[in-house]
């Protein structure tokens, strides 16, 4: 992923290679092709959108809640190029395909909201919501763009798709005009990326995140930074247990009752489906920690 300007610095860009981490997503979560390209380009906009982070360790998520069969979809990225992302139902009952191209609105739906949430570190994150305008993701991401940061923005995203369901190409591009760039330059820009092939298109040509750029820009943009993407979790154990610390002593009664004819009680983690198992040795462990919290308090 690279982040540059243009313009002497009135107009800022992100692009990204992100296809080795929406192959994982699509491996992890066993999703059909139209869910993929959903769940893939909601991955690919939040990396670009964690891209616009000022520290590393900032969090950006992205969550579209639309009236289609695939339900809540979610990607979360910092700023340093991990993502993480889920999806409720990963294979609907729908066509995958409509009109010759993946059927990704009719995954995520056409109504809906969609919610970014930036947690810069501030006692309260900065949380806000538009209505969708198409359930296609990228489109819904530049409305997002214009309306709430109202920043006019250019967003390309997309995920090509295999018959075997792998993903051969995924990537896109986020260029914004920033106030003060002249009418003729953004004019140029905007005819530009008009006639720009699809993401997918020039990353299966071979074309780089920075090939991107240079198809709007040529030469003369700066390039501030690349980095490295990744699908990242950070679930562990431990973090399952503190989770289970604030459900308090009476919940974690009823997972021991559990336990006991079960043998454990198994937690997946919904964003890597990463399985815990806690034996009743642990849970009662936990059942004595949580007490001690409560009393305590």
């Amino acid at each position: 992923m690279i982040r540059a300007t243009a313009c002497d610095g009135l107009v800022r860009a992100f692009a990204v290679d992100s296809t080795t981490l929406v192959n994982e997503l699509q491996t992890r979560h066993g999703t059909d092709p139209a869910v993929t390209a959903a769940l893939g380009r909601l991955a690919t906009g939040t990396l670009l959108f964690g891209a616009m982070l000022k520290e590393e360790d900032q969090l950006v998520t992205v969550r579209v809640r639309g009236n289609g069969p695939a339900g809540v979809l979610l990607a979360s990225a910092n700023g340093s190029g991990e993502v993480r992302g889920l999806v409720a139902n990963p294979r609907p009952d729908i066509d995958q395909a409509r009109n010759g191209k993946l059927n990704v609105s009719g995954a995520v739906g056409t109504t809906g909201q969609l919610t970014v949430t930036r947690d810069l570190g501030l006692r309260q994150p900065y949380v806000s919501t538009i209505e969708l305008v198409s359930g296609e993701i990228g489109e819904d991401l530049a409305e997002y763009l214009a309306r709430s940061e109202q920043v006019p923005s250019a967003v390309g995203i997309g995920v090509f798709v295999l018959p075997d369901h792998s993903v051969e190409a995924a990537g896109g591009y986020i260029v914004q005009l920033m106030p003060g760039v002249n009418d003729s330059e953004a004019a140029r820009i905007d005819a530009v990326v008009r006639e720009l092939p699809h993401p997918t298109t020039m990353l299966r040509g071979g074309d780089s995140p920075e090939d991107m750029l240079g198809r709007i820009f040529g030469n003369s943009y700066e390039l501030l930074d690349r980095k490295p993407v990744r699908f990242h979790c950070p679930c562990s154990k431990e973090r399952v247990e503190r989770a289970f610390l604030l459900l308090g002593e009476t919940a974690i009664d009823e997972m021991i009752a559990e336990s006991e004819t079960k043998g454990s009680t198994e937690v997946v983690c919904q964003f890597c489906n990463a399985i815990y198992y806690l034996t009743a040795a642990d849970l009662q462990d936990l059942r004595e920690r949580a007490a001690r919290r409560e009393s305590a308090a």
